[in-house]
């Protein structure tokens, strides 16, 4: 399938990369709902997606996943931070260089305002929505049971004005045969496809306007094995086709081991580790991971593996602990894990993780 071009400049470094990057919602009380507070679902991510990568997100429940998804796609807006797309590595450096010396505000304002999509609104908003598509859990709400296969298909192509009639019509029929589906099945509506087949559905909507990056808000965990395991298949041959980008959100870790190329987990806000799977799975660093990692099955009856029994809930993001977040539940906290905010940074040996005491053994 050939892909559409929107902008004669290429990406030279990250497609997608976010500074600093907060979504806060406010928690409004009283008569006259004056905020009393904050929800603090992405709190300060610094995040790098390359081009053609398979970036998986993981975490529990409630930690922020598909906020910052959203947050990237400009479906929530983002309270303070930046996401950069598209900027070439001697954009990113200049910028550096720029934010050390001080005083280029009028320069500053001119990089953001290019590459910076969170500022984005208007004619500019519309273009980018084009290029960034989501894929929901469930397909059955995410689709208008009012609609037809056809016209579902046809709305986002016309909607963004990409081709007449004919064409539209043409390239309804070639995303079914992309997904697996019958042209056949254009008639029909949601209701009467099985949940793999209407999620392969929602991934040919996705992929109408040509996009570059698709985010994946768990899109198999409503399906039994046999079907997760199809979908993966396709999204596996459409990553390698088409050139794609995935950020790819689930709780289900050995998913994300099977397909994703990268690991980001994610806890109360924060990133707290990033690696390869091999990396995430058999040498985690940060407490969490461990407990993470050990809490997923193992495909075999005769194996057993040790498991980390986390103490309590986790902490309400409205008012999270002070120093790492991790603190209250971690069996290797100190008096400084309760005070100090460990950062996420790269070690010497290109692990990625944000944790003052990291473990060394394997699990």
């Amino acid at each position: 399938m050939s892909r559409v071009i929107y902008s004669e400049e290429r990406i030279v470094g990250s497609l997608i990369e976010t500074k600093d990057l907060k979504t806060l919602f406010p928690i409004v009380k009283g008569l006259f709902q004056k905020t009393v507070g904050y929800v603090r679902a992405v709190d300060g991510i610094n995040l790098k997606i390359e081009k053609g990568e398979w970036l998986g997100l993981v975490g529990e429940s409630g930690c922020g996943k598909t906020t910052l998804g959203k947050t990237i796609l400009h479906l929530t807006r983002a309270t303070s931070g930046y996401i950069y797309m598209e900027m070439p590595d001697e954009v990113r450096s200049e910028l550096a260089v720029l934010e050390s010396q001080g005083g280029h505000q009028k320069e500053l304002d001119a990089i953001n305002e290019k590459y910076d999509i969170s500022r984005y609104s208007g004619s500019k908003l519309t273009l980018l929505r084009r290029r960034m598509q989501i894929v929901y859990q469930d397909p059955f709400t995410s689709l208008d049971p009012r609609m037809r296969i056809k016209d579902t298909l046809l709305e986002p192509i016309i909607v963004n004005k990409l081709m007449d009639n004919k064409h539209a019509a043409k390239r309804v029929i070639e995303l079914m045969n992309v997904v697996g589906l019958n042209e056949k099945q254009l008639s029909r509506y949601p209701h009467q496809f099985s949940g793999g087949q209407r999620q392969r559905i929602a991934i040919a909507r996705a992929l109408a306007t040509n996009p570059e990056f698709i985010v994946f808000d768990e899109p198999t965990s409503s399906l039994d094995v046999s079907v997760q395991a199809q979908v993966l298949l396709l999204l596996k041959q459409l990553i390698k086709e088409q050139g794609l980008t995935y950020l790819y959100i689930t709780h289900e870790l050995a998913v994300a081991e099977s397909v994703c190329s990268r690991i980001a987990v994610m806890y109360l806000g924060k990133i707290v580790e990033m690696g390869s799977p091999t990396e995430i799975f058999h040498s985690p660093r940060h407490p969490y991971t461990l407990a993470l990692v050990q809490s997923t099955p193992i495909p075999d009856p005769t194996s057993k593996r040790a498991r980390i029994v986390l103490s309590g809930e986790v902490p309400s993001p409205s008012n999270p602990p002070p120093g790492c977040h991790f603190n209250p539940r971690c069996t290797q906290a100190t008096e400084r894990c309760k005070v100090d905010e460990p950062p996420l940074e790269t070690t010497s040996d290109h692990r990625i993780f944000a944790c003052w005491h990291p473990l060394q053994d394997s699990p």
